[in-house]
């Protein structure tokens, strides 16, 4: 992909639950090689302790810290930074800032497996919570920035692998075994850089459903 003498945002990374920043480190190089400048921050506590909407003011006050105020950014949350990024996007000011915002295996209609732990963060990514129940409300503001979900329908930590699915933006669905190895398949980086470089979409619109089930199971990895 040739994404020279194309404007670029500034790309920032959210991790998941028991991750840092460093988990996105072939997706941070793939994209720094393209011509994008990327930023990640490690969440603390990484551990489901702390509520996700103390995370995402994590994420707001990172943004503050890093960015002029004038400057646009695009936004990508793995798992449950998926989750925390959408509450800094609807609920702390960040539709403002970020034009294109990707979630790659997150649970958007929580996870069984947060039944698991009595942690608060957990807790509010179980099906139904009060949590979940409020970003859904009103996910359809998402419809003002361009939103892509990529997810695989064999994910062990997103249960029903359904729930990485929004009735707004676009979806990518990718055939990789295993959650943890989203962030490093050559399909799932591609599909990240085509996403930020869409051009940004000057109204509110449903997009489409892109499926590449066809392709061999969890193949591609890089």
């Amino acid at each position: 992909m040739n994404t020279q003498n194309q404007q670029n945002n500034p790309v920032l990374l959210v991790h998941g639950i028991e991750d840092t920043g460093a988990v996105f480190d072939k997706m941070a190089a793939y994209l720094r090689y393209l011509g994008w400048s990327v930023y990640t921050l490690d969440l603390v506590p990484n551990n489901g302790d702390a509520g996700l909407d103390v995370l995402a003011k994590q994420v707001a006050d990172y943004v503050a810290a890093n960015f002029a105020i004038e400057q646009p950014l695009d936004l990508i949350g793995f798992s449950m930074g998926g989750i925390v990024s959408r509450y800094y996007v609807q609920r702390l000011g960040g539709i403002n800032r970020v034009q294109r915002f990707i979630t790659i295996s997150s649970p958007h209609h929580g996870t069984v497996i947060a039944f698991a732990s009595q942690r608060r963060g957990c807790m509010q990514m179980r099906p139904n919570s009060a949590f979940i129940k409020n970003l859904n409300s009103d996910a359809a503001m998402l419809r003002h920035l361009n939103f892509t979900s990529i997810w695989t329908p064999y994910d062990l930590m997103i249960v029903p692998t359904s729930s990485s699915q929004l009735p707004v933006g676009k979806e990518v669905i990718l055939p990789v075994a295993l959650h943890s190895w989203m962030l490093g398949d050559s399909r799932c980086l591609a599909a990240v850089a085509t996403a930020l470089t869409e051009p940004i979409n000057p109204y509110p619109q449903f997009g489409y459903t892109h499926s590449f089930q066809k392709s061999p199971l969890g193949g591609g990895n890089i």
